[in-house]
């Protein structure tokens, strides 16, 4: 039975293995540090946050997140640690809240490694605060026991460090902060909040579902799977379950009753109940389930398959935290069993030292072997998976390669997102999970064109990658221009030198592009004022609830801004209103697409950084940059690469100019 506790009261643990799960209603900063028999903190070594998420017998999550899972295993803490203090605390500069009176009450659990909750803790009553000591595990005559503490800090996280004796506490805080803001750009956007009726329905009898409980609805920071490079504030969130009915984009509706223009999609339902999920076959006695597509609740199969992906994502991304968990579990114990073995002087001459060796390897081998038997098993019932729905998703999920392009039709409502690319993980490279994002976009995207990105981009030629980079542009403009209704998405074109001429020929042979590519700094100028005045004039008609008032001459469907070669022909002026669309743009329905060389625009420093953050970054090769919203790992980016030889692309376009023609577009 759970133990529900109020701060100050404490509970008995009944195992050593845990996990502590935290639950907030915005994006927070969760770490950890140990204490000795005095509480105090031995140095920075002790401490577990965003920019070493790894202690011995403690890992904590490398960004910020409105959900975290901290592992925990204390019979494997360093000798001499007899507390862990939970700590959560509010990321600074990414325009979130800045006190916890303004957000959701957070929630802390502890938990088994099965789920099986052993007590909780809400943190009420929190005001200015925007740190807090959550709560602690403590060591009392050789038992274990959590403690409710819910100790706020209106200093934020350098007063909370100092409190628990750290050296320097300002430095490790602002080392802490950087470290979460690097994790927010480079971090895939999770999905949005479950619904009652929108877990995913699992099957399979071999494995269970390690889906978190429902989070609390919240603005979530979009990250892609994390990246090192960049980082920045995101927008709400994304996958795995369904998300309701979801609001579609920014083509201007009249107003709604009370007023304001209403963005929501005006054929998508609201009332009626989700569609059951496909039934799978009955399983074999002893054997899973056969795995179906759809297997997930959802409005819709597109919906369903949707949330299945996203299920798929996490269930991946949680097992293999949970095989290299086992792993290290079981490299630290070897290391503790030898030290304690070989600090006697009678075992370190004769055959006592080596039997306590090979013990503690045999031992080591014996829990990593079950890890892996583990991990193998559920990765076969993901690969099974995967086999059966990648051949059912509609064209907006799939890959260039799949059949359904060649049969596909100009819809006449968009999808809930977008393919931009496969993710993978080492532990099983062939298993590709599909990166969607929600439409419309919620935030802008990056296609990192230079060659520090990655290893397989350093050995490649520069300006074959900066090809390859706008080439990888053009698709992804192509796939928002094929899953758009006719009208409904335009895409403009900056091209100051003219040097992408050959990659964006099959959009301008179609006839689909807003205009022609603009060159030179006056093209740079026209566009950007263009689209700049369409984000002033749509914020003031939504802020005096007017949408009857908008220009006559204003196109009210999605914009997309295609930019390449960033910064070159940008002066300050470009470049200041290039960070504006990038900012306020998503929100009205304007989108950027850049292709750039963060090296390249060095000379602005600082500047820039906000426009890095806030863009999902991308590569137009393969690429461990991308971190997934629930465990932190790096996984590696695939884009959605057109065949060799293929011409999906001229046809796909050929059907967006015909489909406009016969609307009178």
């Amino acid at each position: 039975m759970t133990a529900e506790l109020v701060r100050g009261q404490n509970h008995t643990l009944p195992q050593t293995r845990l996990e502590i799960r935290v639950s907030a209603g915005t994006p927070v900063v969760a770490g950890a540090t140990l204490g000795d028999e005095g509480g105090t903190v031995r140095g920075i070594e002790w401490i577990a946050h965003p920019g070493s998420p790894q202690l011995p017998g403690l890992e904590v999550s490398q960004q910020a997140a409105a959900d975290h899972r901290l592992a925990v295993d204390l019979e494997a803490l360093p000798a001499g640690a007899h507390r862990v203090t939970v700590l959560l605390a509010l990321p600074v500069g990414v325009g979130g809240p800045v006190r916890f009176g303004a957000v959701p009450a957070p929630f802390v659990a502890v938990t088994g490694l099965d789920g099986t909750e052993i007590a909780s803790f809400t943190l009420t009553d929190l005001d200015a605060e925007s740190a807090v000591s959550a709560l602690e595990l403590y060591r009392r005559q050789d038992a274990w026991k959590v403690r409710a503490v819910g100790q706020g800090y209106a200093g934020g996280l350098a007063a909370m460090l100092a409190d628990q004796g750290v050296g320097d506490p300002a430095a490790l805080a602002g080392t802490i902060q950087e470290a979460v803001t690097r994790g927010l750009a480079r971090s895939v956007a999770p999905p949005p909040p479950r619904t009652p009726e929108g877990d995913r329905v699992r099957h399979a009898t071999g494995s269970a579902d390690h889906s978190p409980t429902a989070p609390p609805p919240s603005p979530e920071p979009s990250v892609p799977l994390s990246d090192p490079a960049a980082t920045g504030p995101a927008h709400p969130a994304q996958p795995h379950t369904a998300p309701g009915p979801a609001a579609a984009g920014p083509s201007v509706a009249g107003p709604s009753a009370d007023g304001p223009i209403n963005y929501a999609h005006p054929r998508r339902r609201h009332a009626a109940p989700p569609s059951p999920p496909p039934t799978a076959p009955p399983a074999q006695p002893g054997q899973p389930a056969q795995p179906v597509a759809g297997d997930a609740t959802g409005w819709s199969m597109d919906e369903r398959l949707y949330n299945q992906i996203w299920g798929m994502f996490e269930d991946l991304a949680r097992a293999v935290a949970a095989y290299r968990s086992a792993v290290d579990f079981a490299e630290s114990r070897m290391e503790q069993e030898l030290d304690r073995a070989l600090s006697d002087p009678r075992n370190r001459i004769g055959g006592a030292g080596d039997h306590a060796r090979e013990e503690a390897r045999a031992k080591r081998d014996e829990l990593a072997s079950r890890a892996r038997e583990a991990l193998d098993r559920d990765l076969a019932q993901l690969a099974a998976e995967a086999a059966v729905v990648e051949p059912a998703l509609p064209a907006a999920y799939a890959g260039w390669g799949n059949p359904v392009w060649h049969a596909h039709r100009i819809p006449m409502e968009i999808p809930m997102a977008l393919r931009i690319g496969d993710l993978h993980l080492p532990e099983r490279a062939d298993l590709r999970i599909p990166l969607l994002v929600r439409l419309p976009l919620e935030r802008g995207i990056w296609v990192d064109s230079g060659r520090a990105a990655s290893e397989a981009a350093a050995l490649m030629d520069a300006d074959r990658l900066r090809r390859l980079a706008m080439e990888t542009a053009v698709a992804h403009a192509a796939r928002l221009l094929a899953v758009y209704p006719p009208g409904e998405f335009a895409v403009h074109v900056i091209d100051p030198a003219g040097s992408a001429a050959g990659p964006l020929a099959p959009l301008v042979e179609a006839g689909v592009l807003a205009g022609p590519p603009a060159a030179g700094p006056g093209g740079v100028a026209s566009v950007l004022a263009h689209l700049t005045r369409r984000v002033d004039l749509v914020q003031m008609a939504v802020r005096a609830r007017a949408a009857d008032s908008l220009p006559p001459d204003l196109d009210t469907g999605e914009q997309l801004l295609v930019v390449n070669d960033f910064p070159h022909g940008f002066d300050d002026r470009a470049v200041t209103q290039l960070r504006y669309l990038a900012d306020e743009g998503p929100a009205v329905g304007v989108h950027l697409l850049m292709v750039a060389d963060r090296e390249e625009a060095s000379a602005y420093g600082p500047v820039l950084d906000p426009l890095w953050r806030s863009l999902l970054r991308i590569t137009p090769v393969a690429d461990s940059h991308l971190a997934d919203p629930w465990v932190g790992h790096a996984w590696t980016y695939e884009p959605v690469a057109v065949p060799p030889g293929s011409r999906v692309l001229e046809q796909v376009l050929a059907a967006v100019a015909e489909a406009r023609r016969a609307a009178g577009r």
